[in-house]
């Protein structure tokens, strides 16, 4: 059907008038901001329905297979029975940053031909307009976001290979860019005959590379002939593209500008919220700004304070810790090893919590938990492309468990970077439901996952690694804020103005802190601001207090002789035993919350260049986890002190040679 006149309605149920003219922002007759959810229809029968028609008299077409929902406040059509089709799209969910989601169906009543998907989260803007390309924005890309489009898709290739749909990755036109992040317009099932290989990928990106000169294009061609080789493979591939992404964004200058908060909101007593940086003291702390923490207690008073509290304090001492073992490395460390220590630090906080918890008997809703949101900026010396010495490889991970998010905001965009751990989401990817169908269950937004409930093997920790090439604000804050899509909704008058210079991140703070009372305000609130510049107008150092170089080495305190820890881990075997400590011993968390008071050392990070070291990785490899190995000693010493039940739990709970370390109770 042609249509006539575009239209669409008001999502108000209220509404007395719903009918609007498209292109208004909010209903002339309620004032209620008006939804423009534009979604890509797939499929040939698409393709071939002219713009200006009205499908179903629902949807409006734009643009070949671009489709606006007219009427957003209704349910879309889905089948019973799920296809096969839409299961990849499911599995896939964790990655929806990068991969579309499924909206619904239009029925087709040519027998012959498949019902039309309609894909949600897709690359196109608020005025129905397709993201470019990356072949179309490849000239105009620089050369870190031409290494960052490239390490992104590889990235995404196994995940895609696993589930039959990697051919989505060849496809230039599908291959889509919203800023920095490479996004999918739909996903295309790798037919039966043939399996797409890293040579088949190498080809693709080969025209990009030739029609452009840069400084990293000899190290990128000298990559894809290696991928077109047979016997190429992905983690050598992979290792070698981390590596030129390092080089080309440590050429960037990099300041970093945080302020944290929370508030008790206007209707509650207590709160269970917490967050890092905090208090006037924590600017003080050596790990800042690199470190930020957005926790949402759990179980009520002397519960969800107390567990938030205790996340905060002891991830801070921890990547104290693994930060500055990061600091004396001259190799790149690679980010699947720097994200398992990570993911250790956040099982022995689970596990201590979790402890906690059982020694208390608390059982079901009484038990103490908390939601966690988590950044690290790691300062990573590494080789420019052009040959000097940088301090920062601007590497940024993101570890999140729970319903707390992270958004990166620029002044064109605000990007959710986390996925909410509640059972909606667990029913998509599981292949049960479609999102939208499994909000309407009763417990929908109810918590599947969150640090202390159970024991630390059923968590599945979230953790994401992003390169700081562009100047944004990355946005830490729990649901108080986030709840009703708030941010989404309202960043440009919140972020815009701290971008243009126009008002402080404190300020800007403040604001969304009042938005959040007004707007939701049934909830605490916390929220932690990192503003990032990397323009060339921006040459202040992010710490300079750490670039100093007379940097004196930190005095450790001594340890009681019977909790030493091993001078040096010893034959490439035992890694694997010593790995499994770094993600199941809780006693590496210090519970002495005293100790935040207490003056904190410097990160030695050297100016002086170094000549390149000769150690193999399992060198490395060992400095990390005897962190791990001295962090356990410091921590099951304090563990005795202070909860001295807990301690003989966790001791049993040790692998056995390291049960060496605990001392006997007297």
């Amino acid at each position: 059907m042609i249509s006539t006149q575009q239209i669409i309605y008001c999502v108000n149920p209220d509404c007395t008038n719903p009918i609007n003219p498209l292109g208004e922002s909010v209903c002339a007759s309620c004032e209620t901001p008006l939804v423009h959810r534009y979604l890509w229809a797939s499929g040939s029968l698409a393709s071939a329905i002219s713009p200006r028609t009205k499908v179903l008299d629902r949807y409006e077409v734009i643009t070949q297979q671009v489709w606006l929902d007219t009427q957003p406040g209704l349910a879309p059509t889905v089948p019973e029975e799920l296809p096969t089709a839409v299961m990849p799209y499911l599995r896939l969910y964790t990655e929806r940053l990068h991969l579309p989601e499924v909206y619904g169906f239009v029925h087709s009543e040519e027998a012959s031909a498949d019902d039309i998907l309609l894909l949600e989260n897709v690359p196109i803007d608020e005025r129905g307009n397709l993201y470019p390309s990356i072949a179309q924005g490849w000239e105009q890309a620089t050369a870190v976001r031409q290494v960052y489009w490239l390490w992104q898709i590889l990235q995404l290739w196994k995940p895609l290979s696993e589930l039959g749909v990697a051919h989505s990755l060849l496809i230039p036109d599908n291959v889509r860019s919203h800023g920095w992040c490479v996004r999918l317009l739909e996903l295309h099932q790798t037919p039966d005959t043939q399996k797409p290989s890293l040579q088949d990928l190498a080809q693709c990106w080969q025209p990009w590379i030739a029609s452009v000169n840069t400084p990293v294009s000899p190290e990128l061609e000298n990559i894809v002939q290696q991928m077109c080789s047979t016997e190429a493979q992905l983690e050598i591939i992979s290792t070698q593209l981390n590596a030129l992404l390092l080089s080309a964004a440590a050429e960037l200058p990099l300041t970093l500008q945080v302020a944290g908060a929370t508030d008790i909101g206007p209707e509650l007593r207590h709160n269970e919220d917490n967050c890092y940086p905090m208090t006037a003291s924590d600017f003080n702390d050596a790990v800042m700004p690199r470190l930020t923490i957005v926790c949402d207690g759990i179980g009520g008073h002397q519960g969800g304070e107390v567990a938030s509290q205790l996340a905060v304090q002891s991830l801070k001492l921890q990547i104290r810790a693994l930060l500055t073992e990061v600091a004396e490395q001259t190799e790149l460390i690679p980010p699947d090893l720097f994200q398992s220590q990570l993911e250790a630090s956040l099982r022995v906080v689970n596990n201590v919590i979790s402890a906690c918890n059982d020694e208390q008997n608390r059982q079901g809703r009484e038990r103490m938990a908390t939601t966690l949101v988590m950044a690290v900026q790691v300062p990573q010396r590494v080789p420019t492309t052009s040959g000097c010495q940088s301090d920062n490889a601007h590497e940024l991970y993101l570890a999140h468990i729970g319903d707390s998010r992270a958004y990166w905001i620029t002044s064109n965009y605000c990007q959710l970077l986390t996925v909410d751990d509640i059972v909606a989401t667990r029913e998509v990817r599981s292949a049960r439901s479609l999102y939208r169908s499994a909000l309407e269950s009763i417990d929908a937004t109810a918590l599947t996952q969150a640090l202390g409930i159970k024991d630390a093997e059923f968590l599945h920790i979230a953790i994401k690694r992003l390169i700081l090439e562009e100047d944004g604000v990355l946005l830490l804050c729990s649901d108080g804020l986030s709840d009703h899509n708030l941010v989404e909704k309202s960043w440009p008058d919140y972020v815009i103005p701290v971008l243009a210079g126009e008002i402080s991140v404190e300020d800007a703070l403040s604001n969304w802190i009042n938005l959040a009372n007004e707007k939701n305000g049934h909830d605490n609130t916390a929220v932690v601001m990192t503003l990032c510049r990397v323009s060339r107008e921006y040459l202040v150092p992010v710490t300079p207090s750490l670039l100093s170089e007379e940097l004196e080495e930190p005095e450790e305190p001594e340890a009681p002789e019977e909790l030493e820890a091993p001078e040096e881990l010893e034959a490439p075997e035992e890694l694997v035993e010593e790995s499994t400590l770094a993600e199941s011993s809780q006693a590496l968390l210090d519970l002495d919350l005293t100790l935040d008071n207490s003056p904190e050392s410097p990160i030695p990070i050297p100016t002086t260049v170094k000549p390149p070291s000769r150690r193999k990785p399992v060198v490395l490899i060992g400095g990390l986890l005897a962190v791990v190995v001295g962090g356990t000693s410091l921590g099951l010493f304090a563990l005795l002190q202070f909860r001295p039940q807990a301690f003989s739990q966790l001791c049993r709970q040790l692998p056995p040679r390291m049960q060496l370390l605990c001392p006997e109770r007297k």
